[in-house]
Parts: C-alpha cells; sequence; structure tokens
C-alpha cells in the first residue's frame, strides 16, 4: 500500500480495515490494530494536522514474512511511549510509529460457530462451499462489534471532554469564589481589628502633661487583626505632686487578658489615690482581684517620679526591671524583686530609689520587647544600645523606633509595650505626652 493521507479519523479506520482484510490478519489483532492507529492519530487529527498511512510486506528471519504498518503522526518534543495502546508499537521523535505484525496466522474462530462438517483445514482455515460464507460472517460480524466499539469509544471521549470542560468551568467558578470570600474575610478581619483598635484606644488613659517631664508611649499588638492584648499602662498625677506610672503583662493575649489587665491598672490608681504605700500596692491588688478571678496572673510594674526633684522610685512583681539611660550615656537596670499578681507570695520585696537628672531617659516595658529571640538577657543589651542610639530624639519617636529596632529580628510573638520618661533640661520647651501604635 502506498503512503496515503487522512484528514479525519473514520477514514483512517476504514483504510486500516481494509489492510487488515488485505493481508487476512487474525480479528484480535485486527482490531487491536484499528484502535492503536485511532488512538495515535486522534491527537494530530484534532490539532488539525494530517497523518499518512503506509503498509507493506516485509521479509522476516526463518522466512517468515510481517507487516509493517506505519503511521506518520508529526513530530514531537520526545518520542512517547506507546506501551499502553491495545497493540504496542515502536515511536520516534520525529512522530512516526510502526507495527510489525506476522503474517500467516489462522484467524481465531468464533466460539460459536465450529467448522463445517466433512471440511478439511488448509493453512488454518477450512475447505468446503460453506466455509467462504462462515467466514465472511464471522468477519462481518467482528467488524460490526468493532465499529460499534469505536462509535461507543469516540461517544465516550466526547463526553469525557465535555465533562472536563464543565469541570474546569466549575473549578474556576469555585476559585473565583474563594477568591470573594477571601477577600470578604480580609475586610470583615481588618473591620473587626479596627473596631478593637478604637475600643482599646479608648480604654487607654489620657495624656498628662507635666512641667518638667516628656512622656511618650508605643503599643503593638502581637496581631494585627486582634490588637487586643494584655499589655496595659496607667498614669496620673497624685495629690501630692508626683505621677504615679502602672505597666501591667497579663497573661495571654486577647479580650480576655485586657479585661485582666484593665482590672489590675483600675485596682492600681484606686489603691495609689487613696494613699496606699508604693511598696504594699501589688500584694493589695491581688488580694482584692483573685477572689473575683481565681485564673489571673499580671506581672506589674510600678513608678513614682518626682518632677521638681527627678526622685524615682521603683516597686516590681515579676515585671522586666526599668532601664535608667544617663544623659551621659551610661545606663543601669533597676533591678527589684518581687511577685506578680495571681502568683505565690505576690508583693514587691522592696522600693527601688534612684534619680532622673536633666536629660535623663527612664523606659518601662514588657517583655515582648526584649524577648523577641527568646533570650531576654540578649534583649536587655540591644535595649541599652537602641537606647543610647534614639535618646537624644523627639521623647514622642523614641519608643517605636527602639520597638523597631527590636524587633528586627521576630522569632516569639508577643504583644510590646514601651514607655519612655526623660526628665527636661533647665530652658527646654514643655512637654506633654504622646501614644502611638
Amino acid at each position: 500500500m502506498n503512503p496515503h493521507t487522512f484528514h479525519d479519523l473514520p477514514a483512517l479506520r476504514r483504510a486500516v480495515r481494509r489492510i487488515c482484510e488485505a493481508h487476512r490478519l487474525p480479528s484480535r489483532t485486527g482490531g487491536r490494530l484499528v484502535l492503536s492507529v485511532a488512538e495515535v492519530a486522534g491527537a494530530a487529527l484534532t490539532a488539525g494536522g494530517p497523518v499518512r498511512l503506509e503498509a507493506a510486506e516485509q521479509p522476516a528471519p526463518g522466512g517468515s514474512t510481517l507487516l509493517a504498518v506505519t503511521l506518520h503522526a508529526g513530530p514531537t518534543p520526545a518520542p512517547p511511549s506507546w506501551a499502553h495502546l491495545p497493540l504496542p508499537g515502536r515511536a520516534t521523535s520525529d512522530g512516526v510509529v510502526a507495527w510489525h505484525l506476522p503474517l500467516g496466522e489462522a484467524p481465531e474462530p468464533a466460539p460459536s460457530a465450529p467448522a463445517p462438517r466433512g471440511a478439511v483445514p488448509v493453512q488454518g482455515r477450512t475447505r468446503g462451499a460453506e466455509s467462504a460464507e462462515v467466514y465472511e460472517a464471522q468477519l462481518a460480524a467482528l467488524e460490526g462489534d468493532l465499529a460499534a466499539a469505536l462509535s461507543r469509544v469516540d461517544t465516550l471521549s466526547t463526553e469525557l471532554h465535555r465533562l472536563k470542560d464543565e469541570l474546569a468551568d466549575t473549578n474556576s467558578g469555585v476559585l473565583a469564589l474563594y477568591v470573594q470570600l477571601e477577600e470578604r474575610d480580609e475586610q470583615l478581619r481588618r473591620a473587626h481589628g479596627q473596631i478593637l483598635r478604637e475600643l482599646e484606644d479608648a480604654l487607654r488613659p489620657s495624656p498628662i502633661t507635666v512641667d518638667g517631664l516628656e512622656f511618650a508611649v508605643h503599643y503593638e499588638p502581637a496581631d494585627t487583626d486582634a490588637p487586643t492584648g494584655g499589655d496595659f499602662y496607667d498614669w496620673l498625677c497624685l495629690p501630692d505632686g508626683t505621677v504615679h506610672i502602672t505597666v501591667v503583662d497579663a497573661l495571654g493575649h486577647g479580650v480576655r487578658s485586657t479585661r485582666s489587665a484593665l482590672n489590675v491598672t483600675h485596682a492600681v490608681r484606686t489603691l495609689a489615690l487613696e494613699g496606699h504605700p508604693l511598696e504594699s500596692i501589688i500584694a493589695r491588688t491581688h488580694d482584692i482581684l483573685v477572689p473575683f478571678d481565681p485564673e489571673i496572673m499580671a506581672t506589674v510594674l510600678l513608678a513614682r517620679i518626682h518632677p521638681e526633684t527627678g526622685e524615682v522610685r521603683l516597686a516590681n512583681g515579676s515585671h522586666p526591671p526599668a532601664l535608667l539611660l544617663r544623659a551621659d550615656g551610661t545606663s543601669d537596670y533597676l533591678e527589684v524583686r518581687g511577685r506578680g499578681i495571681g502568683f505565690p507570695l505576690p508583693g514587691s520585696e522592696a522600693v527601688r530609689e534612684d534619680t532622673l537628672h536633666e536629660g535623663d531617659l527612664l523606659v518601662l516595658y514588657t517583655d515582648g520587647l526584649t524577648e523577641s529571640r527568646r533570650d531576654p538577657i540578649e534583649g536587655e543589651a540591644r535595649l541599652v544600645k537602641s537606647a543610647r542610639v534614639h535618646a537624644r530624639r523627639p521623647v514622642d519617636e523614641i519608643p517605636g523606633a527602639v520597638a523597631e529596632d527590636m524587633h528586627t529580628v521576630i522569632l516569639h510573638s508577643d504583644d510590646t509595650l514601651a514607655l519612655a520618661v526623660r526628665r527636661a533640661r533647665q530652658g527646654a520647651p514643655r512637654a506633654g505626652t504622646h501614644a502611638e501604635k
């Protein structure tokens, strides 16, 4: 058979059947060949390219004969493997697939069609008047079954493509819906966070203005979408003119820890205004709150500053120590032993006293500032270094700048509070308080 070019599968299938009939291939072999050629040519024909088919007999070792059926389907990037075909063929990278079939094999007789009585087998076939008719009937039946099977395959292939297209459309719709839901969820998170930030800002103390002292504070939540937390502060001027500052770090995150921190700051404010000694306030706060909230746990740092003399007095309940940075660059952590609210034996063991001179900076903070890398000793050293770098900046910039330095690497996310108090130099403009987030 000379090479012929085909542009559709039906014509190609008919040509393969004619080759099978001409060379009297066994019906099963012919059926498999038809299916295999159609599968190989399908991709090329679907892409709009023609295919070429040729068949020729070739001698084989041992005196036998082979039928070489070659299909030219066009070049491919890499030779595919056609081992899965009903009748495997050999493929090359230029798109040629070849099948080499032995000739001279007898066709398989149908189980329900025995050879006619009296017929004599010759080369695998029967002689007799009825043998040709029986064979033709068997071949026609097999071809009919094959045609029906191929039609069914085509129908299923069309249905499969349709289902794939529908699935792709469905997936696109689901993806679009998922993106919309993600955008809506992000909008809700932002709105939720904004409401919580406004509520928390409303709960924070009002700014105070004190001659000779400058104040600023920076707060940063562990989760920007849920900005409530247990890090809180309070400041107020007492009747004797001293400034009282409370820094609280309540256990946990979220609304519950915010409530605990607020309870602590309110109790401490009440006790301070009632005139309780500084060293007794933490223990008294524990006694007030624990009966109503047995699970409360909070660290507390209390500071009293006299604006005229610069005298500083500190009480501590399990809280990180305050940092005092002198105007000359020297520094000291003002350590005070004590245990926090909800801890065994709560209260400050002593009161630490020191003095803020002109230009000195006092930094009060929560552990989220120094323990972002899980090493408080290393964090305290970095805090001293950062405070020295920013100490001469406007006071309202210092807490945020220090927090930015400390959080260049965060291995342990936590709420962070940094509060700075600087004693103004004589003749410097009067400064008030600044709060930032």
